[in-house]
């Protein structure tokens, strides 16, 4: 059946010209296998009354969405990689494929992919995404919005029939392509290339792009003030998303400033990892030898990211104060983290918050507790959100107990806090999850674990954490 005519189709980035993009096409695949296609974000957009072959013909041949791109876009960034500046960089195996509004709340949004072939920013990559590597994508993606974490979607996974020779996982193996959902693409290291070849008009044009597109509460007349505020409000944002990364136990793994977006949403998932229990100095990426991005230092990591993106802004400052204003943004960052880190954690425990304070000391109460008692992660919220906190005899959780009787419940009860214990994906449960598909293309085990943290998600849902 033909798209919707509720889709709302959108070409906005092809606005700011050529110089931010490279036309591409997308790879031949030999084949398409659906693998997973979110009906609900499809929904969202107008676009889940596609048929399957609908579907292969724009998520995986990407025969162009009426009304946006002709043909796709690979973005064009450098970033500071583990803190090496690498002016190669680029959409090396994805691209801008469309962009849209959501119908519920008008939103700009991205389709953007990984995984369908190489552009000019591939040098010698294959441009190719494993199947392992998307199916850890929508695994991810799913825990981490049902944790409240403001992450992209992964709209659509399709193995593609091809054999891929990786050095990290046993090769040939099989491949895919992933189109992630997201809120904008526009990330830190777009505006590091532009730094890095001196153009200051096109900083100006993506300050003014991205203040208009996504960040309206940035809006100003004069370009320092508004691209002070524009500032302030990525900051703003960056200090939820790592938050809220923190509240739900998350990992990273590999957070270059190519890999933070304007809009403070979580996208891009490599060597992701959830904590089994809380250890400030856990690592997701095994080539992270000095712990640079350790899951304690996740918020200094976007600190430093941050400071990358208001030194590029500088050429913008005219006679004006920007850099102060810049530098004053930068040192709330940690305040803005604290209190999101708060809101998270007590939505999280299912509690109304009481007072900035108060609520803060909780959540160091709670994270000091899961230090001293060696508790599970994930475990402990779940016990504690479900009323079971008699099984927590350790003297850590005395304190927490005590606090908590100040608090009352943000929201109903819901059975999934009854259950036998709670959604995770620790490394060892997503090795089993894989087991059974690259052995036996057995996919019931990943179709069931997508629809326990689906039950997570509309457990959590009965109380949205506070803006």
């Amino acid at each position: 059946m033909p798209i919707s005519q509720s889709f709302r189709p959108a070409r906005t980035h092809a606005d700011l010209g050529g110089e931010f993009f490279d036309v591409v096409g997308a790879a031949r695949f030999p084949t398409h296998i659906i693998r997973h296609r979110d009906q609900r974000q499809a929904a969202r957009l107008g676009l889940d009354g596609l048929t399957d072959e609908e579907w292969i013909a724009h998520f995986g041949r990407f025969e162009p969405l009426p009304g946006s791109f002709d043909h796709p876009l690979a973005l064009r960034y450098h970033g500071h990689q583990f803190r090496h500046y690498n002016p190669d960089l680029g959409d090396g195996r994805g691209f801008l494929f469309a962009q849209m509004h959501d119908l519920e709340d008008g939103r700009l949004l991205d389709f953007g992919t990984k995984g369908s072939g190489q552009t000019p920013w591939s040098r010698t990559a294959d441009g190719r995404l494993t199947l392992k590597g998307g199916v850890r994508e929508v695994l991810a993606t799913s825990l981490l919005e049902a944790f409240g974490v403001n992450t992209s979607k992964s709209f659509s996974l399709i193995e593609t029939g091809e054999a891929l020779q990786r050095h990290d996982e046993p090769s040939p193996t099989r491949a895919s392509v992933l189109v992630r959902l997201s809120h904008s693409h526009i990330r830190i290291g777009t505006f590091q290339r532009f730094a890095y070849l001196g153009d200051a008009a096109s900083i100006s044009a993506l300050v003014a792009h991205a203040v208009r597109h996504y960040l309206p509460e940035a809006t100003a007349t004069a370009e320092p003030e508004r691209a002070a505020r524009f500032f302030a409000e990525v900051c703003r944002r960056v200090a939820r998303m790592g938050a809220q990364w923190m509240a739900a136990g998350f990992v990273h793994g590999v957070l270059n400033t190519d890999n933070i977006n304007i809009t403070g949403e979580s996208f891009d998932y490599g060597p992701w990892r959830f904590l089994p229990t809380y250890d400030p100095k856990f690592t997701a990426a095994y080539f992270d030898y000095g712990g640079l991005y350790a899951f304690g230092r996740q918020p200094e990591t976007l600190l430093w990211n941050l400071a990358r993106l208001g030194g590029c802004l500088l050429p913008l400052a005219g006679e004006t104060d920007l850099k102060a204003r810049l530098e004053e943004s930068l040192h709330g960052f940690g305040a803005l983290v604290q209190a999101e880190f708060a809101r998270a954690v007590l939505w999280r425990l299912g509690l109304k918050p009481i007072e900035a304070e108060r609520d803060a000391a909780l959540s160091g109460l709670f994270f000091t507790a899961l230090l001293e008692s060696e508790a599970p992660f994930e475990r402990a919220f779940f016990d504690w959100r479900g009323g079971r906190q008699r099984d927590y005899p350790h003297a850590a959780w005395g304190p927490v107990r005590a606090a908590l009787a100040s608090y009352e419940r943000a929201a109903p009860d819901h059975s999934y806090f009854d259950g036998e214990g709670p959604a995770t994906l620790l490394i060892e449960q997503v090795e089993a999850l894989w087991e059974p598909i690259a052995e036996r293309d057995d996919w019931s085990a990943f179709h069931a674990k997508l629809a326990e943290i689906e039950q997570a998600r509309l457990a959590y849902l009965g109380a949205s954490i506070p803006a």
